[in-house]
């Protein structure tokens, strides 16, 4: 049990439930001091939750794909230290 500690949360629902009910966000203690509005609290927590849906990968190989190229590299590389 913690004693002597009281923060100030937002509690975000989710519109799908399929895999989570709810965000919870913890606010910084002067958070409220600054002024902010539970409107632009609100705001920043839905911002948050969109944002962590990731970004995916611009150039993605398999991972067969990857090991072959290291060999052909390897190779390369090997075949030039013999040559030479």
């Amino acid at each position: 049990m913690v004693k002597g500690i009281s923060k100030q949360v937002i509690v975000v629902h989710s519109p799908d439930p399929k895999l989570f009910e709810q965000a919870i966000f913890i606010l910084k203690d002067d958070a409220v001091a600054q002024g902010v509005t539970d409107e632009l609290l609100l705001k920043e927590a839905r911002q948050a939750i969109r944002g962590f849906g990731g970004k995916k990968a611009r150039f993605s190989l398999p991972a067969p794909m990857w090991a072959a190229g290291g060999a052909a590299l390897t190779g390369a590389i090997w075949l030039l230290t013999v040559l030479i």
